[in-house]
């Protein structure tokens, strides 16, 4: 993981973290995340789907991938 990667990784994990979103939308999107995770990008799920765009509406400045708020929604 280059630098710019754990910078990246850990300012999107404080904009979630801080963000005031509904805890139990997140939880249930980690499985979900998982799998977009290991299927690099090709398999999205229901959950997952929801939480990003409750994520992105709630967070408007937010500017990550859905891959990189996958990977913190998977370590919430």
């Amino acid at each position: 993981m280059t630098t710019q990667n754990v910078v990246l990784s850990g300012y999107v994990t404080s904009k979630v973290t801080s963000a005031p979103f509904d805890q139990k939308l997140i939880r249930a999107a980690q499985d979900d995340a998982a799998v977009f995770i290991a299927s690099d990008g090709q398999t999205r799920g229901a959950q997952l789907e929801s939480a990003l765009r409750y994520l992105r509406q709630n967070t408007p400045k937010l500017n990550a991938s859905d891959l990189e708020l996958a990977h913190t929604i998977l370590v919430q």
